[in-house]
């Protein structure tokens, strides 16, 4: 097997593309209380796990290289390609970077930012009015921040599973509820029935069907 450019040992990489998509995050995110920083520490260790994989050490393909080798006979282990497991896995034919699930990740990566983005944006301005977010996402989502990280964590795994990610994310799942529900418990103690009336008929998580989001309120 020939390898012109190695695929892997490129820790520059690792290093830059996890700043780049650190500091993304962080720009959109802007994490000011303890809570914030659990939940962007932890999405950060991810996005850093999964760079060290991609460009460091395929940890996941080393486990995993006595299993592919026998179902497919010939593989290149070593090639950058054989890191997109799930084209490999589906029969996708072609460079993985072109196929569907690779096109899936990137609608799912730019969806998460752009949600992170927007709900950022009603939080601020409602946190420096001392009001409840109830415009923009949050008219149809009470966590909008949240299911946008969880997007753009399922936007990394589609495009480059890995055993350590695959494991890190129930588990971040589990503490994205967590900090949901502290936090919901935290505005039901600071504006009582305002609260309430909004989160009765406002999913957690899941928009419901209907309706449309709310424009941002122009004058924040």
């Amino acid at each position: 097997m020939n390898h012109d450019a190695p695929a892997y040992g490129l820790w520059s990489l690792v290093i830059l593309n996890s700043a780049v998509f650190v500091m993304f995050a962080f720009s959109f995110f802007k994490p000011k209380t303890a809570r914030d920083w659990r939940s962007f520490s932890a999405f950060s260790a991810f996005v850093v796990a999964l760079f060290v994989e991609m460009y460091g050490f395929p940890l996941t393909i080393y486990l995993l290289s006595g299993w592919l080798q026998t179902r497919y006979p010939g593989l290149d282990l070593l090639s950058h390609n054989s890191g997109h497991l799930w084209s490999m896995l589906l029969g996708e034919k072609g460079d993985p970077h072109f196929g569907a699930l690779h096109i899936a990740s990137y609608l799912l990566l730019g969806g998460g930012f752009w949600l992170l983005s927007e709900a950022w944006h009603v939080l601020y301005h409602a946190q420096r009015r001392h009001t409840l977010a109830t415009v923009g996402p949050y008219a149809r989502i009470r966590h909008p921040q949240y299911v946008a990280f969880v997007l753009i964590l399922l936007g990394f795994l589609a495009q480059w599973p890995t055993l350590l990610t695959l494991l890190m994310f129930p588990v971040l799942l589990v503490m994205y509820t967590r900090l949901a529900v502290i936090e919901e418990q935290e505005l039901n103690q600071q504006f009582g029935n305002e609260y309430r009336r909004w989160a009765a008929q406002t999913p957690r998580f899941i928009p419901r069907g209907s309706g449309s989001i709310a424009p941002p309120n122009p004058e924040g």
